[in-house]
């Protein structure tokens, strides 16, 4: 079911200035900065070649990188995505695991434009994962 590791996200109390560190102190590719209004984040992504590394921020004091951020004050791991070839099917699969679903259990669009689910941490081994449609 699993496809290639998409990004690993880290949220960040600053994304201008993990941008920066990334783009000046480490020579990276960094995207342009994208808000994500139904997700809560304002992100952008440093390219690695083989995979990427979302930087995200709060957007807004209700988003749910805000929570994280104020039990992790200089950010931290958040999630790690991996590609799936059918959205669909890989929700039906985590669903009879007994692996729960964040939020309403549906697909939300996510930042490349492809479907996506997060699985609870609790039921993955302490990691959140997202899973995009390839």
């Amino acid at each position: 079911m699993l496809g290639r590791l998409n990004h690993v996200a880290l949220a960040v109390p600053d994304l201008e200035q993990a941008s920066r560190f990334y783009r000046d102190a480490l020579g990276a590719n960094v995207s342009v900065t994208q808000d994500l209004p139904d997700h809560g984040v304002r992100v952008a992504f440093v390219d690695m070649g083989n995979c990427k590394v979302e930087l995200m921020e709060p957007l807004g004091e209700n988003s749910p990188i805000a929570a994280f951020i104020k039990r992790n004050p200089g950010g931290g791991t958040h999630h790690v995505c991996y590609e799936v070839a059918d959205i669909a099917m890989a929700r039906q699969a985590a669903a009879q695991h007994g692996f729960r679903i964040i939020g309403s259990g549906e697909p939300k669009i996510g930042a490349h434009g492809k479907p996506v689910l997060f699985l609870h941490p609790k039921d993955t081994f302490g990691t959140m994962i997202e899973l995009e449609q390839a």
